[in-house]
């Protein structure tokens, strides 16, 4: 058990991570091996972001000292944060694709792990984000290959009229 001090310094710590965040994902860490959340911990630094689990009591005064609307309450598990300097699509992004990749057992569902996606929030637009919002934001692929997927949709109908064009040209000679 922590000591008043310890729990002092802990939420000193939190409040230095939620000033500089742009993001919140909250995920439930229950049965995921201290391994694997080194392995979290070790990804989500490349993106800016650190995985913190904090009591939901201290978080949820911590939130409501900020400002920020978010009920950690509600969860019925442990959860543990990442806080996130990005942007929200990045954070759910670094974190879905940790969850995805988690050995599935035996027995279970495929999607066993990413329930554990409990939830999120966006300080950019004080909006909360419920754990199917987090899900489907994690499913979009990067934005770099949604941009070739516009492209590509936008100069097919250009590329067809060009080689009939092409085609009418050469029968005309």
């Amino acid at each position: 058990m922590k000591t008043k001090s310890q729990k002092i310094e802990e939420l000193k710590y939190a409040k230095e991570l939620l000033e500089k965040s742009r993001a919140l994902v909250f995920a439930d860490f229950t049965k995921i091996s201290a391994e694997d959340i080194r392995k979290l911990r070790k990804e989500l630094k490349k993106s800016g972001a650190n995985f913190l689990v904090i009591k939901k009591r201290l978080l949820s005064l911590l939130l409501k000292e900020r400002g920020i609307a978010a009920d950690v309450a509600q969860f019925k598990t442990s959860i543990g944060t990442v806080f996130s300097k990005e942007n929200i699509e990045n954070a759910i992004a670094s974190t879905f694709k940790f969850f995805t990749t988690l050995e599935v057992p035996e027995g279970s569902p495929k999607d066993v792990w990413i329930k554990h996606l409990l939830g999120g929030y966006d300080m950019a637009k004080n909006s909360s984000l419920d754990a199917a919002q987090i899900v489907f934001i994690g499913k979009l692929p990067p934005r770099e290959v949604l941009l070739s997927q516009l492209l590509g949709t936008l100069a097919g109908p250009i590329r067809s009229l060009l080689y009939v064009l092409d085609e009418k040209a050469k029968r005309s000679s």
